[in-house]
């Protein structure tokens, strides 16, 4: 345990040692402002953020592998990671480690969009279930994309091949739920077959979330989502280390 805090209280501090983590936060806050605005946030006259929410899916796709590219991409890239899978640390310490430091950062940058909160509280009454709802989706998929990050990290030590096949990673989950996707693909595919991309698709259950639905199938899947893909982190730096 004291190795895992370690490893998660290094990586988090190591965001904030260099302009790097300041960089995200305000090119974060800027996209997710902007975009909410454009999309015609007073025009609708309704006290919600479904406009805030609704943009995030997209953003996210590029902003979270950006975060994420980093965390072993550059360790094997420097060397460093020799050293830290000779310390006496488990793999899976050091990756959900750094995973979740990662994530809190993440989190932090959530959180930092509280203004937009407080803009609808003053404009009318929310419905503050379905914003915190929202958020909670939000940083569930948060983290679901940083577990693709974090494996795509692990397999290249490039962390711009790493950011580009997060990216189409993530693309992929968000874009499969699409309507004209779904569309297109029931143009050949069977009905069944196209009801299963649907249901796998991460914008479905974040859309769910988003609403003010809460699910225990939507939470499982974030959950395996998650699980998954940094189980498979862990393998592939297990087997690097074996070799």
């Amino acid at each position: 345990m004291n190795s895992f805090i370690a490893v998660f209280k290094r990586e988090l501090k190591n965001y904030f040692t260099t302009p790097v983590a300041y960089v995200f936060l305000v090119i974060f806050l800027f996209f997710s402002g902007y975009l909410t605005f454009k999309q015609g946030f007073y025009e609708t006259r309704q006290a919600d953020l479904s406009k805030f929410f609704m943009n995030l899916p997209l953003l996210f796709v590029f902003m979270v592998p950006s975060t994420a590219m980093r965390l072993w991409a550059e360790e094997r890239k420097v060397g460093s990671i020799e050293l830290l899978l000779t310390l006496p640390i488990t793999i899976r310490q050091a990756v959900w480690g750094k995973f979740l430091a990662a994530w809190v950062f993440l989190t932090i940058a959530l959180a930092l969009t509280f203004p937009m909160v407080i803009t609808v509280n003053i404009l009318g009454d929310p419905d503050m279930g379905v914003i915190v709802s929202g958020y909670i989706g939000s940083w569930l998929m948060a983290g679901a994309f940083l577990a693709i990050g974090s494996f795509f990290s692990a397999v290249s030590k490039n962390q711009v091949i790493s950011f580009v096949l997060s990216v189409v990673a993530c693309g992929i989950l968000v874009y499969a739920g699409m309507p004209t996707t779904l569309n297109y693909l029931a143009s050949f595919l069977p009905m069944g077959l196209v009801q299963a991309i649907e249901g796998f698709s991460l914008k479905i259950h974040f859309e769910s979330m988003q609403r003010g639905i809460l699910t225990f199938s939507d939470f499982s899947y974030f959950v395996i989502l998650i699980a998954g893909w940094v189980t498979a982190c862990t393998v592939v730096l297990d087997e690097r280390k074996a070799n």
